[in-house]
């Protein structure tokens, strides 16, 4: 599977991915407009599949090209890790229970900030909660942050406002999970390798991420106040009626999938088990978003095929380049490759400066709310946002405008603060 033809495969394949990626709102545009196909032009259209489709043509072209035995023992060497990982947390963070947690404390917040509450509810969901991210590890700030906000905010605000908030959500994510070194994937990545452990992410990178974080937030609900003044947040929850400790016991669930992150087999088991307790008692439960967390996982599995055979063009590409290009490079590379494989590919070289892997890391967040397949956790914030968007599809271009003021805080944070 290292030969040249498969490795040209593989990238050719990768860039019509990516293209494909780019035109899934072109197909739910012919699935309205041509409604003789439209299952098949809504399926083309469902970003969630892309990768895993042509990660699957891949697999059928490398085994007709070099056999059977040698692409499947490719497919075993993969590691599908974060696409599990990143399914069960979506389905656990989204049930109703974890939901009416998580809207309580963001309205206890709410109701301590001296702003009306569209204002407050707005700038404390898009702060607090991605910053959550680097406890309860990125896909779950995703989820919960998404389904908070997706009646109360994108099911009311236009069409501007709703890719400059999902912009800003998304780049949020991406940086507000490194406070720590074990919740965001680009970090994970290097962490143990590299030494960055948790004084070390908390002084030198988390803190810039915190400002960056809280800065795109508050910027976007003072431009946007007239507009958000005229929402309709209630001021009870839609979540409740969950007793306390159906709540506590989800909240052990959602904790032992965290902290069996990297052990497929074990936070599955504990994904089974919470599956029957969902199911014995579905009066505490909305609907499981089951559907959105395998589309997402798919897509993720697609990723982790396809990106593998990337390495031969990218970690040359990375060790051409100097510090401060390695960060500008990352932050643009991000955008077209998951930022975790960026960080991943650095790791396997030897003798790398602290400033090198410094602007490796920072960059490859930086650049993680440009694209939805620029960060794990965003094909799961877009399954569960995108029907609130004109024809059911996010623009690919409404999504990169909305994050390059939220990305450009984030270079300015990292770049000019002390390390």
């Amino acid at each position: 599977m290292s030969t040249g033809a498969i490795q040209w495969l593989a990238a050719a394949l990768f860039a019509l991915a990516l293209l494909h990626t780019f035109s899934t709102k072109f197909f739910e545009h012919l699935a309205r407009t041509r409604p003789a196909h439209a299952g098949v032009w809504h399926l083309l259209g469902e970003v969630e599949i892309v990768f895993g489709v042509w990660a699957m043509l891949f697999m059928v072209l490398a085994a007709m090209m070099v056999g059977a035995a040698p692409a499947l023992q490719y497919l075993d060497s993969r590691n599908f890790t974060e696409p599990l990982f990143v399914f069960a947390i979506m389905v656990v963070a989204g049930s109703r229970p974890i939901l009416q947690a998580a809207a309580a404390a963001v309205d206890a917040l709410v109701r301590l900030l001296p702003l009306p509450r569209p204002l407050a509810f707005y700038f404390t969901t898009l702060s607090v909660v991605p910053l959550l991210g680097s406890f309860i590890t990125e896909p779950a700030a995703m989820t919960l942050a998404a389904l908070l906000m997706r009646e109360p905010i994108f099911a009311q605000v236009p069409s501007r406002l709703k890719y400059a908030t999902l912009g800003a959500l998304f780049v949020n994510v991406s940086i507000g999970g490194t406070l720590t070194p074990f919740a965001a994937p680009p970090v994970l990545m290097v962490a143990a390798k590299w030494g960055f452990d948790l004084p070390y992410m908390l002084f030198n990178i988390g803190w810039k991420a915190a400002l960056a974080v809280v800065i795109n937030a508050a910027v976007l609900t003072v431009l946007n106040a007239r507009t958000l003044r005229g929402l309709t947040v209630a001021v009870e929850s839609p979540y409740r009626g969950v007793p306390a400790g159906m709540v506590a016991v989800h909240v052990v669930f959602l904790t032992l999938i965290v902290l069996l992150s990297h052990h497929p087999a074990a936070f599955l088991s504990v994904f089974l088990l919470f599956m029957g307790v969902a199911t014995a008692y579905p009066q505490y439960q909305s609907r499981l978003i089951l559907r959105e967390g395998l589309l997402v996982a798919f897509f993720l599995g697609g990723l982790v095929v396809l990106g593998g055979m990337q390495q031969w063009w990218l970690q040359p590409l990375l060790q051409a380049m100097s510090d401060t290009q390695v960060y500008f490079g990352a932050t643009l590379l991000t955008a077209i490759t998951d930022n975790a494989a960026l960080t991943y590919l650095g790791s396997l070289v030897d003798g790398l400066s602290d400033d090198f892997k410094y602007s490796l890391v920072t960059g490859a967040v930086s650049g993680g709310g440009l694209t939805v397949i620029a960060n794990a956790p965003n094909p799961a914030g877009a399954a569960i946002l995108k029907s609130a968007f004109r024809e059911g599809a996010i623009s690919p271009k409404g999504l990169f405008l909305g994050a390059l003021g939220p990305t450009a805080v984030a270079v300015l944070c990292f770049r000019l603060l002390p390390h």
